[in-house]
């Protein structure tokens, strides 16, 4: 596998470095991020202009086609330049499912809204207090009378929930024999009456709201479904194992600005009439954080070339997840250290990093999720 980048690549990232250092204000994040608890919206409108929002989407949509490869690239490289987590880095991926399986009027209304505003219109509805990684405990229902459709169940730390238009949710047919044949996808208006947020409060990624939903005859009408009636569990995993990808590529890029920020610090930090990067110890932990993201990198990559040449990465993905999903905070936290207390602090980039990156163990499967998709597909591998 050859991951040289192709010129277009190298262009496509040369131009984002270019936008991110004319566009970038860190000042203005950390205000977003610890007094607003709201996204960059100036510099994602930057972004938007530029092309970028829809980086991913297919032409015939209004928006670029490149392949995985490309888009985990973006990712990361956006992560390490700003040192965040922009909701931007997967709007391919977070639409696809309205592209895939959507109606014409939802394509349209969809497309639209991340052309004009460079985010997806529609949060994410899909935990529930009882069923966080055992999807087949769901039990939000849609049932119909009158020719039109009640929601009703409990949606659980929803991101974005108080800024989307939409509620991108799944429900089930409690009476079906098997729960993961018996789900339907549907898009909640989040004006409708009975919809109710109560805010849950996140110890990071402040930039976004997190909530619980609360659904009470909420009647929305038949063209609200997304897809086959039955097939939205199957819908919604169809790009899950790329959605993982992008995911931590997030994480891989912030663990790159993190390195080089610390690399920069210890050679002009003095302690005992010399730079901390001349002692043993420090040097240790920077060649072991290089060595984690060389891996991490090496990983997602090989993962999304797989994943464009049709081969599957049901159990690499896994890995991939589970690996950079700590590894990039064990760089982080190495960061911190090597920092001392002004790591400690939120006049740190660091520290908002360091807090923002764990969440990755836990979000698109958990590190025992990972464990159980890989495990046995492995074992399998050598009975």
């Amino acid at each position: 596998m050859d991951f040289k980048m192709t010129e277009e690549q190298e262009l496509l990232l040369e131009s984002l470095k270019e936008l991110v250092e004319r566009e970038w204000n860190e000042e203005a994040y950390n205000d977003c991020y610890y007094r607003d608890h709201t996204y960059p919206l100036d510099f994602i409108s930057k972004l938007s202009e530029a092309g970028f929002t829809m980086l991913g989407v297919p032409e015939e949509y209004g928006g670029t086609p490149v392949d995985y490869l490309t888009l985990v690239m973006f990712a990361k490289e956006l992560a390490r330049l700003t040192g965040a987590s922009l909701p931007t880095s997967s709007n391919a991926i977070s639409i696809d499912d309205i592209l895939s399986f959507g109606n014409e009027e939802q394509k349209k209304f969809i497309l639209e809204y991340v052309t004009e505003h460079g985010t997806s219109p529609f949060a994410l509805g899909f935990s529930e207090p009882q069923a966080g990684s055992d999807s087949s405990a769901i039990t939000t229902t849609a049932t119909r009378k009158d020719g039109k459709v009640y929601i009703n169940g409990h949606k659980t730390m929803v991101s974005d929930a108080d800024t989307s238009p939409y509620l991108l949710t799944i429900t089930r047919d409690l009476e079906a024999e098997k729960p993961m044949k018996a789900m339907s996808m549907w898009l909640v208006p989040m004006d409708a009456p009975g919809v109710k947020l109560e805010p849950l409060h996140k110890i990071g990624l402040k930039t976004s709201g997190f909530h619980e939903i609360y659904l009470e005859n909420v009647e929305i009408e038949e063209s609200a479904l997304i897809g086959i009636e039955g097939e939205g569990f199957m819908q919604l995993m169809k790009n899950f194992e790329i959605e993982r990808l992008m995911l931590v590529a997030i994480g891989v890029g912030m663990a790159e600005a993190a390195f080089e920020e610390v690399a920069r610090y210890a050679n002009f930090r003095e302690q005992f009439g010399k730079p901390i990067g001349q002692f043993q110890i420090i040097q240790e932990k920077i060649t072991d954080m290089a060595i984690k993201i060389a891996n991490m990198k090496s990983h997602i990559f090989e993962c999304a070339w797989k994943k464009d040449n049709d081969i599957s990465i049901m159990v690499e993905s896994a890995l991939a997840k589970r690996y950079c999903s700590q590894a990039s905070f064990e760089v982080l936290d190495e960061a911190m250290q090597i920092l001392g207390g002004i790591g400690y602090t939120e006049e740190s980039r660091i520290s908002r990093m360091w807090v923002d990156v764990r969440h990755l163990r836990i979000a698109g499967g958990t590190d025992e999720i990972m464990v159980h998709i890989a495990g046995r597909q492995l074992l399998k591998q050598y009975r």
